[in-house]
This record gives C-alpha cells, structure tokens and sequence, in this order.
C-alpha cells in the first residue's frame, strides 16, 4: 500500500514505510524529538495546550501582522488563536465524549450516524479524519474499509489526538494511524491519497476555513468525496432563540460541573454562532474547487451535513 503520509527529512510525523515489519499501524505514536514534550514551567504557568499543539501554525505576526479573527466572541490575533483552540481542547480532552453525550442528549450520536450514511466509503478505500479528536467516525470508517484499507485519526491537538489513540488501540483498530496535523495545510499528506476525506464538529475551530477546503481539496484523489459535519444555523427561530438560551446558560454549567471548565463551553457556544452558515459554507466549499455541493439539515438546522465532490 503506497502511504499517504509524506516522508520529509526531520519530518515529526509517523511514516509508515518506516514501520517495523508486523507492527500493525495503530500501534505507533507519532514521533517525537528529544525534548518535544517536555514544558517549562514558566511556559506551563502561561499556556495548558502542549507547544506541539502549535504544530505548523501558517499564522506568525510575520505573516498576518495584526490582522485579527475571532474567538467566539473575542478578537485576537491571527497568530494567537490556534494556541487558544489549543488550550481549550487540551482542558476538555479526558471530558470530552461524555461532554457530547450530555450537552447534545446523545443526539451527536445520530448526526454522526447520519454523516457517515453519506461518505459512500467502501472497503479497501484511505481516509482521513480530520480533527478527528477522541475517534468516534474513524472506528466506523476502520471496521468499514476493512484489512484492505486505512484510516487516519488526524487532529492538531495532542492531548485529543491521545485519548482517539487509546480509544481505537483499545477497540482493536489496527488499520488506523494518528498523526498531527494542521487542519490548514494538511502538510504531512501527498496530493490525491484519500478517497473520503471528513471533519466532524472542527472546522469551526480554524483560524482560515478556507485555507482548510483548498487543503481538503489538495488530499483527495479525483472523484473523491468531502463530509463537514457541523453545528450550523437553526432554520426556525422559535428554535433558534430557545438554542441560544441552552447554549449560554446550561453548557457552560455542565463544563463546570463535569469538567471543571466553563469558560471553555462557554467558547465552544460562541465558536458556533460564529460560524457560516449553510448557504455560505456550501459557497466557500465551491469556491476552493468542490463540485456537487449540497447540506442537510438535522434537528432543525443546529447541525448541518454539508458534502462536496473533487472533480
């Protein structure tokens, strides 16, 4: 099997081709240099997300300046928000799957199933799971594509990342490798490796989302198919006002009381207001290239599947 995975000099990423002979490939970690998960603790004082976490960040005062972006409902600097992003997900990482379960009442179960009623994978097709995070579609996709194919659990921060590993070792996925990455760049990954190519509940967390489509575009093969499954834009607004209301008060409660962190939930509940909706995330996939674009809407439009094909 050809690898999707660039072999770079120094490259921090697992390669596959470098994998001894029988190990099965869910067994690696990525690796690491010396020192690359040791943290200061002037550094540790200052930020909770791993510097790795910071991996390929396409955004330095150097390139972006001051220019600005938001943060739920904050403005900060281009250059500062994937750090931010970091320090939130590495807080609720240990919480999160049982986080999903209470803030959506098992529901993302559904919208994942759903989601996944769409890719059209097969066996013996690649993917790759973007922000993949704790592992819930790549377990689906592993048992999918069966012995024949492969998976990747790609996601930029480690301590998610970590917790999708163990998750999927545990369950007996060994078509399945974990790399980081940036959803932006996609470096570690050749052009064309991946028929399906899906991020589930991430893309909402980028700094540049369209600089993330052109990369989804870069990795697929021709003919290959791109999911975003999503919180979106109720359709109705006695819904729609009745949301925001659960979203702001009772999710950032829950954060306290499960995870000991509100003001997390309380940016995860901003970062979906902020986010395009349907019509425009369905233009902004046309505009890096996606042909056959189309969204659903699920419980009234709080969460869309939005689809797209390379040509």
């Amino acid at each position: 099997m050809q690898s999707t995975v660039k072999s770079t000099k120094d490259s921090e990423f697992t390669n596959i081709n470098d994998l001894p002979t029988g190990t099965p490939q869910g067994q690696q970690q990525t690796q690491m240099g010396a020192g690359a998960s040791s943290v200061s603790q002037s550094s540790q004082a200052q930020h909770r997300f791993n510097p790795r976490d910071d991996i390929n960040n396409p955004h330095t005062p150097d390139t972006d300046g001051l220019e600005e972006t938001h943060f739920g409902f904050q403005k900060v600097k281009k250059a500062e928000k994937q750090a931010r992003v970091a320090d939130v997900f590495s807080s609720v990482a240990k919480k999160y799957d049982i986080m999903n379960d209470l803030m959506s009442f098992g529901i993302h179960r559904l919208w994942k199933r759903y989601a996944i009623s769409l890719s059209g994978v097969r066996a013996g097709q690649q993917v790759l799971d973007i922000a993949g995070g704790t592992g819930d579609l790549a377990k689906v996709f592993s048992r999918e594509v069966g012995r024949s194919g492969h998976v990747v659990l790609s996601d930029i921060n480690e301590a998610m990342l970590d917790v999708g590993r163990e998750r999927l070792i545990n369950a007996g996925c060994n078509n399945v490798d974990f790399v980081l990455a940036n959803a932006e760049t996609l470096t570690p990954f050749a052009d064309e490796s991946f028929d399906l190519v899906t991020i589930s509940f991430g893309l909402r967390n980028v700094t540049d989302k369209d600089a993330a489509l052109r990369a989804m575009y870069r990795v697929l093969k021709p003919g290959g198919r791109l999911l975003v499954l999503e919180f979106s834009k109720p359709v109705f607004e006695p819904l729609s006002k009745a949301y925001d209301i659960y979203s702001f008060t009772a999710l950032p409660l829950m954060g306290k009381l499960v995870a000991n962190d509100s003001e997390s939930y309380q940016y995860l509940a901003e970062s979906i207001r902020m986010h395009p909706d349907q019509k425009t995330l369905k233009q902004m996939m046309e505009n890096a290239g996606f042909i056959q674009c189309d969204y659903h809407n699920l419980t009234g439009g709080i969460v869309a599947v939005h689809r797209g094909f390379k040509k």
